[in-house]
């Protein structure tokens, strides 16, 4: 029901026309009255939303820093660990050549020490064999002059007689 102008006061029930006008008047009122609270509000919540994009930035340039500098570790690392592992096989062939080079000094040690037995065991044997040898002759020798001495009278009397010749001339020596 619309009332014209003039008529009185009274209600407007054309819902698009009094919803815009309660609108405008509530907007009126707070504007008016929590203008300054509203801009405050508004005006902490900038201030906050700047102050954590400045920190989130602060914290990305330190977090990228940080990698950066991870980065580079990394890369040290890296190096070092490639040098480890050349100077490890370095270690490895050098310590391989080394104990070839004993294990050869070890043989030819080994070696020098067999054939030097084998030069004393041939000597010994030769000496035993020698001396055998030597033990036969005299025995076979005695045999002989003996069953000589037996058999010549006149031969045991001309070795009696040289032996005693000898026996003198080492006594007037010495």
């Amino acid at each position: 029901m619309n009332f014209p102008l003039g008529e009185g006061f009274g209600i407007n029930t054309n819902l698009l026309e009094t919803n815009v006008i309660n609108l405008a008047v509530v907007i009126g009122v707070v504007v008016y009255f929590g203008g300054d609270v509203l801009r405050s509000i508004l005006k902490n919540r900038q201030e906050s939303i700047l102050k954590s994009i400045t920190d989130a930035e602060l914290r990305f340039k330190e977090a990228t820093e940080k990698l950066a500098t991870a980065k580079k570790q990394l890369e040290v690392a890296k190096t070092k660990a490639a040098e480890i592992r050349a100077q490890g096989v370095v270690s490895a062939q050098l310590g391989s050549k080394t104990l070839l080079e004993r294990a050869e000094e070890d043989i030819k040690r080994l070696e020098e020490t067999k054939q030097d037995t084998i030069r004393v065991e041939e000597e010994k044997a030769v000496n035993q064999v020698c001396a055998q040898m030597s033990r036969l002759a005299l025995s076979k020798a005695m045999t002989k002059v003996k069953a000589r001495l037996a058999k010549d009278s006149s031969l045991q009397r001309r070795v009696l007689d040289l032996n005693i010749a000898l026996l003198g001339r080492i006594t007037t020596k010495a």
